[in-house]
């Protein structure tokens, strides 16, 4: 597969390091020489310097070969345009970064797919998506949940009182004799470990488990945690990202909104008719108590600072808030979140080019989701009369080490697959697996 990637920042260079896995074939286009270098240096890609809404250089890479062509530059305008030539020119398939939502929420009147945008994706309005998702149990640092809840991918941190805190998962067995969850992944100190039997969990650790329903509850309570629901919220910043936050979140929530531009403050407050919207420095630690930081469930710093949003939500941490979620533009900044005290740090450019991998993986995988901070992709498969997997039991199978089976749905009900499990045509599958043996887990399903 032939993909051009037009913008070699940060969403342009993520997207094209998971696809690079895919060996497919990659060409990044970017003004900046600089950019174009590291990427080259780090990544098996074809690069060209120039401006992607240029013939020529659309025509240098290929564009009449294209089979997608992804334009994610700072520049909406330069991305819209960027699709509609490429489109054009031969590219089968086009996607298209954009800022302004108005294009998402009158898709309907606007038929961009007659102009040769395919698909368009706003980065503010994702991340919004996520936080709203990361709020769902308190406790929890992360979660997702496949097939309506059938089988719920969750994350925790394993704390000093916890029962499993510096045993193996061998030693910890028996404490979960219904085997309804399984643990899938362990972030410990940036490292992202895949577990076996003699892997220990120890305090600090981040740990994911594919859960049944009844097994939620048993993971929390291992890892020294109770289960709590959210009620009130604070947002610290009226970014795009702050604004689509408060109005997703404020349908179910309690919602106050700071933000230092008073003229803002006006707009939001005729836009954002169920948020308490609150003018003042986010940084100033008695305006933050005076409007009742210490009785909220969750903080949530979206400024177009990163320092400040995590020195906030250390702040928020301090008088108790139990869940904190921090934007950052460093995506460096993600894997701190364990180390510092921030339950949740979010990239916006990350989740975004995690949704058009998504988006490019369509097919034998039904869905796809990246976990914040962890080198892994979960993914979902339905299995077919043919597929390799059914041949075999999971213990007899030669699985991919860097991939783990979490779970299965078969008939409508959740099941963790243990070693004496064999899967049967129309199972919906659920696996961890590095980007790097995507393929090889692929093999098993076809």
């Amino acid at each position: 597969m032939r993909i051009i990637i037009a913008g070699a920042g940060d969403v342009g260079f993520h997207l094209a390091k998971l696809l690079a896995y895919e060996e497919q074939d990659i060409i990044l286009i970017d003004k900046d020489a600089n950019t174009l270098k590291q990427a080259s240096q780090n990544l098996d890609v074809g690069t060209i310097k120039g401006s992607s809404t240029s013939y020529k250089i659309l025509d240098e890479a290929g564009i009449q070969n294209a089979d997608l062509l992804i334009a994610v530059t700072s520049s909406e305008e330069t991305n819209l345009t960027t699709a509609i030539i490429g489109k054009y020119l031969g590219a089968k398939r086009t996607v298209a970064r954009i800022e302004n939502v108005e294009y998402l929420l009158n898709k309907e009147k606007l038929d961009l797919k007659e102009l040769g945008i395919d698909e368009i994706i706003s980065p503010e309005s994702l991340a919004a998506k996520e936080i709203k998702r990361l709020l769902k149990e308190i406790a929890l640092t992360d979660t997702f949940d496949f097939d309506e809840g059938k089988l719920s991918l969750i994350g925790v941190n394993v704390d000093g009182n916890s029962p499993i805190a510096g045993k193996t998962l061998i030693e910890t067995a028996h404490l979960n004799p219904n085997h309804n969850f399984v643990t899938v992944a362990i972030l410990r100190n940036n490292e992202t470990i895949i577990p076996r039997g003699e892997t220990a969990f120890m305090q600090g650790d981040h740990a994911y488990f594919i859960t049944q329903p009844d097994g939620v509850d048993r993971v929390l309570s291992l890892s020294g945690k109770r289960k709590q629901g959210v009620k009130n919220i604070m947002i610290l910043g009226g970014s795009k990202v702050g604004f689509h936050a408060a109005k997703r979140l404020s349908r179910k929530f309690n919602v106050k909104l700071i933000e230092s531009n008073k003229e803002k403050c006006f707009e939001f407050a005729d836009q954002l008719k169920n948020v308490m919207v609150i003018n003042g420095d986010g940084r100033d630690v008695d305006l933050l108590e005076e409007e009742g930081i210490q009785e909220m469930d969750a903080f949530i710093a979206v400024t177009g600072n990163s320092e400040t949003n995590i020195i906030s939500c250390l702040v928020a941490k301090n008088h108790d808030v139990k869940k904190t979620v921090s934007l950052v533009e460093n995506i460096d900044y993600i894997h701190l979140s364990q180390n510092i005290g921030v339950d949740t740090m979010i990239n916006k450019k990350l989740i975004a080019a995690n949704f058009i991998f998504r988006y490019i993986r369509q097919g034998d995988v039904i869905n796809l989701t990246s976990i914040h901070g962890v080198d892994a992709e979960i993914l979902e498969f339905i299995v077919k009369a043919e597929s390799k997997i059914t041949e075999k039991m999971v213990r007899d199978m030669e699985f991919p080490k860097e991939a783990i089976i979490g779970g299965v749905v078969r008939n409508g009900v959740g099941y963790t697959a243990m070693g004496d499990f064999q899967f049967r045509p129309k199972d919906r599958v659920v696996v961890l697996c590095r980007p790097q043996c995507i393929h090889a887990v692929e093999s098993y399903f076809m």
